[in-house]
C-alpha cells in the first residue's frame, strides 16, 4: 500500500475515534472551555494529526496514545463533577476585576490582565462608562460577567408592573421544505391545516418554504427560498400569520 493511502485510511480512522472520544467527553462551546480545556483539546487533536501524516512509525502507539489522554481528561472531568475542591484547583475561580465600582489593581496583575483588555470587554457589553458598574469577575473560561449598578440597570416590565403574556420555544413545522409531521401531531394540526396557512401566503407547496416556526400564540412564521432567486427587498415577504 503506498502513503497516500495509507495517510488516507489512517485519516479516516483517526477521524471517526476522534468524533467519538469527543462526543463521549461531551459538548461545550469554544467561549466556555477553560485554558486548561482548550490546551487539553490541542494535544489530543495534535496526536490525532501525528497519527494520520507519521508514517515514520507504526500507528498503534499513537492509537495508545489517543486513548489514554481521552482517558484521562474523561477521568479530570468525572472527578471534577463529584469533587468541588479538584474543580477549583483544575479549572480555577472566577476572579473580581471591580468591586462596589472600584477596580481590583492586586487582581488585574495577578491574573496578568492589563486595564485595557479590562475596558475592552466592558466595552464588548456596552460599556462606555466605569461608573455604571458594581462588580465585575473575571470567569474562568476568561469571559468577564458585569454587574451594573442599580441606577444604571435597564427597565423591566416587571419593574413597571406590566403584565406579561408567556412566550416559550417555537417550533419547527417546516425545515428545508420538509415539513415535520410529528411537530404537527404535537399541536393536534395536520397538513391540511399548513397547507391552508401557507396558501394564504401564496405558497402552494411545502417544497418553497426553507423555515417554518409555530410560536405559543399560535403565530406562523414562514421563510422562503427567495434569496435563490432573486434578492429579498421587501420586508412584507416576511409575515406572520394567526
Amino acid at each position: 500500500m503506498n502513503e497516500a493511502a495509507v495517510v488516507f485510511v489512517r485519516g479516516i480512522i483517526a477521524f471517526f475515534i476522534l468524533l467519538i472520544f469527543a462526543r463521549l467527553l461531551g459538548k461545550q462551546q469554544v467561549s466556555e472551555l477553560t485554558f486548561f480545556d482548550y490546551i487539553l483539546g490541542i494535544t489530543i487533536g495534535s496526536i490525532a494529526a501525528t497519527l494520520t501524516t507519521d508514517l515514520s512509525s507504526r500507528a498503534w502507539p499513537h492509537w495508545v496514545g489517543l486513548a489514554t489522554w481521552t482517558a484521562a481528561v474523561w477521568f479530570l472531568q468525572w472527578v471534577s463533577l463529584r469533587s468541588r475542591a479538584v474543580a477549583k484547583y483544575i479549572n480555577g475561580e472566577p476572579v473580581i476585576l471591580i468591586m462596589n465600582g472600584q477596580i481590583m489593581e492586586k487582581n488585574l496583575k495577578k491574573m496578568r490582565y492589563t486595564l485595557d483588555d479590562l475596558l475592552i470587554q466592558l466595552r464588548h457589553r456596552g460599556i462606555f462608562d466605569l461608573k455604571e458598574v458594581e462588580f465585575a469577575l473575571l470567569e474562568t473560561t476568561g469571559q468577564l460577567s458585569v454587574l451594573k449598578k442599580s441606577q444604571y440597570a435597564p427597565v423591566t416590565p416587571h419593574d413597571l408592573k406590566i403584565p406579561t403574556k408567556y412566550k416559550g420555544l417555537s417550533t419547527e413545522l417546516i425545515y428545508d421544505g420538509k415539513v415535520i409531521d410529528i411537530n404537527l401531531k404535537r399541536f393536534n394540526l395536520d397538513r391540511a391545516w399548513l397547507e391552508q396557512q401557507l396558501k394564504a401566503q401564496g405558497i402552494q407547496s411545502p417544497r418553497e418554504v426553507f423555515l417554518a416556526l409555530l410560536n405559543t400564540e399560535g403565530e406562523l412564521y414562514v421563510n422562503r427560498y427567495q434569496d435563490q432567486g432573486q434578492p429579498v427587498t421587501d420586508l412584507s415577504d416576511y409575515e406572520n400569520i394567526s
